[in-house]
């Protein structure tokens, strides 16, 4: 369930087929790192179908809970991530469709397809076995799941994304009148762009409000509606994510990873280290040079 990200947050999927844009996956919310995935986003429609369990979904600032047999349908381009705050289990199926595979030719793109990927009014819908098709939509993500490694995979997955589709250009309304672009979603991504660009230099939290050409008072309520952190807390995170990487592929000191990804010394990135990972920076590298993932 690695999520890795560009600098513009959005996500660089890895997808299941080489020849094909399809990306399916069971997944354990506790695998990623406090019980929440990273905030991201993709041109790829998203289709998220609880098994067992529950977990909280953000999707533009919007939090919804799902529940088992319970799922959620998320439009293209759309800022998102699951997680628990009272980091509970999760089990559940991920399956990311490119859009893509349902343009056959330009008519079915420009009538059935963009119609959905540009309505600004169904950024996600939640869906419910208690409801007939969504209920469809659901067993339709779960049968993908189950088929994926067969030969004809491919050619089932994209039958079963007509399936879907169809079932949502019946029931999602139309969107009625033009809806102005979310310019918050744009202050942000350029906010956290900034931070990924410039992590390994010191930055305030006025740089990162001038970064998106707001305010500070701002740049905190944005951070905390989309994000759920502060910009400082994001910072620190991405930096800590950054040395994961140098303390597995390189043979650099904890003292010279800490200051290449900006922390001001060795011991405080040890220490914050040990906070989001619950083991020091040490112990993660050596995790990793005997082969254990978790």
């Amino acid at each position: 369930m690695l999520i890795e990200l560009n600098d513009d947050r959005s996500e660089k999927v890895r997808y299941h087929y080489p020849d094909y844009p399809i990306y399916i996956s069971h997944g354990l919310l506790s695998s990623y790192p406090n019980y929440a995935a990273p905030v991201h986003w993709h041109d790829d429609i998203e289709l998220i179908a609880v098994l067992s369990g529950e977990m909280q979904y953000n999707v533009n600032g919007k939090v919804l809970l799902l529940k088992e047999n319970e799922g959620i349908f998320v439009n293209a381009r759309q800022l998102h991530f699951g997680f628990s705050d009272e980091k509970e289990e999760c089990d559940f199926i991920c399956v990311l469709l490119h859009p893509i595979l349902l343009c056959a030719s330009e008519a079915y793109e420009r009538d059935f397809v963009l119609p959905i990927i540009r309505n600004q009014t169904a950024p996600y819908l939640k869906l419910s076995k208690k409801i007939l098709w969504q209920k469809e939509i659901l067993e339709e993500t779960e049968r993908m799941y189950l088929i994926r490694d067969e030969k004809a995979a491919p050619l089932k997955v994209q039958s079963a994304f007509l399936d879907i589709w169809l079932r949502l250009y019946e029931n999602i309304p139309p969107e009625v009148r033009p809806k102005l672009q979310n310019t918050d979603l744009s202050i942000l991504k350029n906010m956290i762009s900034y931070i990924r660009q410039n992590h390994n230099t010191r930055i305030t939290l006025a740089d990162i409000a001038a970064a998106g050409a707001v305010g500070q008072s701002k740049c905190c309520k944005l951070f905390a509606k989309y994000i759920y952190q502060t910009p400082n807390g994001y910072l620190t995170q991405y930096r800590l994510d950054k040395s994961t990487a140098l303390l597995k592929d390189t043979d650099m000191s904890i003292t010279e990873i800490a200051h290449a990804v900006g922390f001001g010394s060795g011991s405080y990135y040890a220490e914050t280290f040990r906070v989001r990972f619950g083991k020091s920076p040490s112990a993660y590298r050596k995790s990793k040079e005997n082969g254990v993932t978790r």
